[in-house]
């Protein structure tokens, strides 16, 4: 599937789509002043306003340049005016696990293989005001949940890595949203208590950056890692990836994860890891 393919199946199935950057172009093609360097995300268009459900347009659009689909999730509406839900897995079975945890079974809907994880996408009663918020499942669930002023990249898109993002099954509809999982995102959530704002002292060449990225929050860890080691690695602190790594961890990556946006923030800006 292409991306062009991706859109138009969207389209056709009553999702709201806009352009987002690819990671083949020369250049990021997101509007914003500053890639960081999260190729592939980036929206190209102001979404809440700039997205389309015609055919024409999406066509002309995609026409013009390499682009990866997206959509906008607040723009979709369900069968009897539902409005979108998309929980995101950063790793396969993440949802599932949440849900056998509570002794709930993960039911089959509209998924989207990822480079990390999957996509789930359900329908959600309009009378309920989501967001991007986890509520209880905060600290129990490796993802995100994405509704309202929200959007997800789509099937037919270029991950930087080379994954193509995936439909898993064509066919299968989303489903609406499980009781137990909307009674979680509705609570508020248990915030733990730290005793100390970061578990180990750090040179004051660091400090401010172990700050930014240990005091990060679930959805903009990545990109604040990112930030912080080019940082790091433009002025050549010593022991940088290690401490941030650290912090990472103590905001709740996985190490694995850390390790690999810190060694991708080191090649971007010309030094070794």
């Amino acid at each position: 599937m292409t991306p062009l393919d991706g859109a138009l199946w969207l389209i056709r199935h009553g999702f709201a789509v806009f352009p987002c950057d690819h990671p083949e172009t020369p250049r990021c093609t997101g509007l914003h002043k500053t890639c960081d360097g999260s190729r592939g995300k980036h929206p190209a268009v102001a979404f809440t306003r700039g997205w389309t459900l015609n055919e024409r347009k999406v066509r002309e659009t995609f026409a013009r340049g390499l682009r990866n689909p997206a959509v906008a999730v607040g723009a979709c509406c369900g069968p009897a005016g539902e409005r979108l839900l998309v929980v995101d897995s950063d790793r396969p079975g993440a949802i599932e696990d949440v849900a056998g945890a509570g002794g709930e079974r993960w039911q089959a809907t509209m998924r989207v293989r990822t480079a990390k994880g999957h996509h789930d996408y359900l329908w959600a009663p309009a009378t309920l005001k989501l967001g991007n918020g986890l509520g209880s499942l905060q600290g129990q669930f490796d993802g995100d949940v994405r509704a309202g002023n929200a959007y997800v990249i789509g099937p037919g898109a270029l991950h930087a890595t080379g994954v193509v993002y995936e439909l898993e099954d064509p066919e299968r509809p989303p489903a609406m949203v499980p009781a137990w999982l909307l009674r979680a995102l509705l609570r508020k959530p248990q915030r733990p208590v730290r005793t100390t704002p970061y578990p180990r002292p750090v040179s004051r060449s660091l400090a401010g950056l172990v700050k930014f990225v240990a005091d990060s929050r679930q959805g903009e860890r990545n990109s604040r890692l990112f930030w912080a080691a080019c940082r790091a690695a433009e002025a050549a602190v010593e022991d940088a990836p290690a401490v941030l790594l650290d912090a990472a961890v103590h905001a709740g990556l996985t190490e694995a994860e850390a390790r690999s946006t810190i060694t991708s923030a080191f090649r971007t800006v010309g030094v070794s890891a």
